[in-house]
């Protein structure tokens, strides 16, 4: 999701008539080191990215100090590894503060617009099968088609009077639901949901459910830990295990639904701008949480007794 960035244009305060201009930054210039260690990516995917946005970004630069597809691909890169628009990193690519901002938010817009041709469920069988065997390597649940979850992502306060941003730990966040296979690719991530509402209420609302709900057959199924509802499509943990069986099948669950834990840890270690931990641009802001209890429970919901019959017949067939 792209976050609204408010930009003070000051390029001509910066660099107007009379006053020096940074040198533009070549990336031919440096080592592969140094494009590493500094935008966090290799020479060689930072060049596949340039390539990709590299229309996009012109269309939306038409200016005659257009700054280069490249150079704005590395300002998004650092702003996103480091979380910071601070002005040393501007200068190291020989832009201001507020083109960096300009271009964060560009290639951010030009990345969103590429999202559906990186992640979707639209797999050929060949592959859509190799992840269902990789994902009974894990456990030994079959026919898993990927694991969902949500997380917190801390942002600044769209509005000061806003509560619907506000958390049940008591900071401003967007709640992002990701789907993704057993290697962490991701098949599916809205990330527009308000961080006042719980996962079962994104999940409920979200175009992941309309897409399975509407399906006539689906040959397999997603995991969802406890805050999720029972489908016949998603298979939550036994809530109140009896027997042996129930035990093992909630243990080969947790193992295999940790795989999206862990996609979404690596995410936030690699993009620091999610992390929340001292950015410029995302932090975290205490202020009275909205109240919610912790499941989200509606009493409206109520169990499909079909979806209890599946989980059940795949228990006993499989973990007894």
């Amino acid at each position: 999701m792209a976050i609204s960035i408010a930009i003070l244009d000051c390029d001509l305060v910066l660099h107007g008539r009379g006053h020096k201009t940074l040198d533009r930054f070549e990336i031919e210039t440096v080592s592969d080191e140094f494009l590493l260690t500094t935008f966090g990516f290799p020479r060689e995917f930072i060049y596949y990215l340039v390539e990709l946005l590299k229309d996009d970004l012109l269309r939306r630069t038409q200016r005659s100090r257009a700054i280069s597809p490249d150079v704005q691909v590395l300002a998004a890169l650092g702003f996103y590894t480091t979380g910071s628009f601070q002005s040393k990193m501007g200068d190291a690519i020989g832009i201001s503060q507020a083109s960096m901002s300009r271009c964060v938010s560009n290639v951010t817009k030009a990345l969103i617009e590429k999202a559906p041709e990186f992640i979707g469920f639209t797999r050929d069988e060949a592959s859509s099968q190799q992840s269902k065997e990789e994902f009974f390597r894990t456990a030994g649940i079959p026919n898993v088609m990927g694991v969902v979850d949500c997380a917190h992502i801390a942002i600044k306060a769209p509005n000061s009077d806003d509560p619907s941003y506000v958390n049940k730990k008591g900071f401003h966040s967007i709640n992002c639901q990701l789907v993704c296979d057993a290697r962490g690719l991701l098949l599916s991530a809205e990330t527009h949901w308000p961080g006042s509402l719980t996962d079962r209420a994104v999940f409920k609302q979200s175009g992941l459910s309309k897409l399975y709900e509407e399906k006539d057959n689906v040959d397999g199924w997603l995991l969802g830990d406890n805050r999720y509802p029972l489908k016949k499509w998603l298979m939550t943990p036994v809530q109140s295990p009896e027997s042996p069986t129930d035990y093992r099948f909630n243990l080969a669950h947790s193992a295999t639904h940790e795989i999206v834990d862990r996609t979404f840890r690596a995410i936030q270690t690699r993009f620091r701008c999610m992390d929340g931990s001292g950015l410029d641009a995302w932090t975290f802001e205490r202020t009275e949480a909205t109240d919610q209890s912790e499941e989200d429970i509606d009493p409206t919901d109520t169990v499909d007794p079909d979806a209890l019959i599946v989980r059940q017949k795949l228990i006993q067939e499989h973990f007894s």
